[in-house]
């Protein structure tokens, strides 16, 4: 039986992103990073100053991995890029299907390895046009093909597990990884089958205990499964589509999750003032914080 809760959280940043997504936290500096992917922007907000930034990117980008202090990886539509904290500055760093203008990136994160996972799709959501990649040390390998609508990837704790989603089929896959180089020791195997339920798989974060928190896309609502795919509770939010969760805060015990406006009519924006916001749940989890990327 899931447990359903209303949400009891707040807005930590109301500047509405078109597509939010990708987000990730830094405990360093403790600020918290994502992007607006169609608007082409970098979102940045310090939770001890509240100060707010928003850097305009050239390009759609859509995930942030931290490498140290003054640099980080994005993986945007043209490719793999580091990132000069201090200038902005893009450096590229790896092509990722420069034959396949008509792609983007997507979901992705960084595995406890220090290796990257990323997605890319059709800018047009065209089927099975996309895929999933592993990146180390500059190298980019293709691990998963046919991807409609990459989504969901993440890790257990000790880098054993994987998982990910297609979110057009709705079904979210698990794969046995090798935890030294983060890639693919085993066939996927379906773990949380909902293609015939209300909205969409989209992001996730594992938490220290194993439990997967899931965005779902469409139906308003943050879910957290146990290992064995169960569907333990279900947390509402203020948001048609949330996209995708994060571990926030020094000790990595709150719940943020990135919303969307995209697609959505008039009256459905005016309904929803929180859609494109970035929220927080109001719970305390145990988290962990998403690993540096190994250069």
């Amino acid at each position: 039986m899931t447990d359903i809760y209303e949400f009891e959280g707040k807005t930590l940043c109301n500047t509405n992103s078109v597509l939010g997504e990708g987000p990730t936290y830094d405990p360093d500096s403790d600020t918290v990073w994502w992007f607006n992917i169609l608007g082409k922007e970098l979102h940045e907000l310090n939770l001890s100053t509240r100060a707010k930034k928003v850097h305009s990117l050239p390009v759609m980008a859509s995930v942030l991995a931290r490498i140290d202090a003054g640099r980080q990886l994005i993986a945007t539509e043209e490719g793999l890029f580091v990132r000069d904290l201090a200038s902005g500055n893009l450096t590229f760093y790896a092509a990722l299907e420069n034959d396949r203008p008509e792609n983007r990136s997507n979901d992705g994160r960084t595995h406890p390895s220090g290796s990257l996972w990323i997605g890319t799709m059709s800018k047009r959501a065209e089927n099975q046009a996309g895929a999933i990649y592993h990146v180390a040390g500059g190298k980019v390998t293709k691990i998963f093909s046919g991807i409609s609508i990459p989504n969901s990837i993440c890790f257990s704790p000790d880098g054993t597990v994987g998982y990910y989603t297609d979110s057009r089929i709705n079904r979210l896959m698990r794969v046995m990884v090798d935890p030294q180089t983060g890639l693919p020791s085993g066939e996927p195997i379906v773990l949380v089958d909902s293609m015939n339920e209300p909205g969409g798989i989209d992001g996730s974060v594992v938490d220290a205990d194993g439990y997967i928190w899931n965005a779902r896309w469409g139906a308003g609502v943050v879910d957290r499964y146990n290992p064995d795919g169960l569907r333990i509770s279900r947390y509402k939010v203020p948001a048609v589509q949330p996209s995708c969760p994060a571990f926030i805060g020094a000790n990595a015990d709150r719940l943020a999750v990135t919303t969307a406006w995209e697609g959505l009519d008039e009256d459905a924006r005016s309904a929803q003032p929180s859609a494109g916001a970035l929220l927080e749940l109001g719970i305390e989890v145990k988290g962990v914080f998403d690993p540096v990327y190994v250069l």
